[in-house]
């Protein structure tokens, strides 16, 4: 058995406690900081999740907070998403981009106030791009880490374990909304978002102090509607298409290639750094995409890096994500994949560790 030596390099949570008492089997490291993995097996997981309701302790999705003058125009400069239309008390998926177009993040962003957005990042240091920004272009704007860690909750009984202790108001909360609702006299901003297909909500605990006591809520509110702890599952991302920055996808990627062009606005997003880059790519069209992908035969091993598809001596793609799904009864996967060869239905092979499998691509994801 191998253990993680943990050191301030390496941070716990304020659900640490929690996390641990729930019987946590194994972690990852995402933004230095825990990422519980299982707790009972993926597969336990996953169909409690479809079942159910859980509580993530995905405190790891940290803020970059923008306060100040300039924030707008510094939001807008990260993103080839228009946010002109974006009002407070919405949540956007913002890919960020740098000069080349090249996908830095794909985080969510929470206008707070017209001067005030929180960036919910993936697993990348980008407080360190945005401040190189703010200083290069000397905007009125500060930027920081505040003391937030998110709190999710997913399933299908999600909304009824979040009305339990935050109150009837939040069943009105839309999708990618926020409201701001009291726990214990303290506001706290509750948004319908999250990391799964199954619904639910992200819990923005704003002060480290509160963690644990709305841990402990949550799970006794959730006592008869059989509450579990939890956390992002890997089968049930794959099949919903949901995609992991630094894995199916990284600085090397545009947007586009990440099957994300719909959310890229570059002949209206004027200040992005990387609207020329997109411009050319979105004229161009991409070379390689993100495509879904089912792999034949039995349960594959687990991907621990990327795998190259192949037809015949020829790589075209690399799988990057990959399970066996139960419900699907296939091996489930994410792939990249040159465009000679993503039509739906073409048949390539994937070199697994294992040996050669035969796969195809799909049109579109499971869910």
């Amino acid at each position: 058995m191998v253990a993680l030596s943990l050191s301030r390099r390496l941070r716990r949570t304020p659900f640490s406690e929690g996390v641990e008492a729930a019987g946590v089997k194994a972690y990852t490291v995402y933004n230095h900081m825990l990422l519980p993995t299982v707790f009972r097996t993926v597969e336990e997981d996953y169909r409690h999740l479809k079942e159910a309701v859980q509580v993530w302790d995905v405190s790891c999705e940290r803020q970059v907070e923008l306060r100040g003058p300039d924030a707008g125009r510094l939001m807008q400069m990260l993103t080839p998403r228009d946010l002109r239309g974006m009002l407070p008390g919405q949540c956007y998926y913002v890919p960020i981009v740098d000069e080349t177009g090249g996908m830095l993040n794909d985080p969510v962003a929470v206008k707070l106030s017209e001067d005030r957005f929180w960036i919910s990042i993936a697993d990348s240091d980008l407080l360190y791009w945005v401040k190189g920004i703010v200083q290069g272009y000397r905007l009125d704007v500060l930027v920081d880490e505040p003391d937030v860690s998110p709190l999710a909750v997913q399933g299908p009984k999600a909304e009824d374990l979040v009305a339990a202790v935050f109150g009837e108001g939040v069943r009105s909360v839309r999708f990618f909304r926020f409201g701001v609702f009291q726990f214990q006299g303290r506001d706290l901003v509750v948004a319908r978002s999250g990391f799964s297909k199954q619904g639910g909500f992200e819990i923005y605990v704003e002060g480290s102090d509160i963690g644990m006591p709305l841990w402990n809520a949550l799970f006794e509110a959730g006592a008869a509607m059989d509450v579990h702890a939890g956390c992002p599952n890997l089968i049930e991302r794959i099949e919903g298409g949901l995609l992991s920055y630094g894995n199916d996808m990284t600085d090397d990627n545009t947007p586009h290639e990440c099957g994300l062009g719909r959310f890229c606005n570059t002949q209206t997003a004027i200040g992005c750094m990387g609207r020329d880059a997109l411009l050319r790519v979105a004229k161009e069209g991409p070379v390689q995409q993100i495509r879904p992908i089912a792999i034949d035969g039995a349960p594959v091993p687990p991907c621990d890096g990327w795998w190259k598809i192949k037809a015949g001596k020829r790589v075209v793609g690399r799988v990057s994500s990959v399970a066996w799904s139960p419900d699907y009864n296939t091996n489930v996967a994410i792939g990249m994949v040159r465009m000679t060869h993503w039509d739906p239905g073409t048949t390539v092979v994937v070199e697994a560790p294992d040996g050669l499998r035969e796969a195809e691509v799909l049109e579109s994801f499971w869910h």
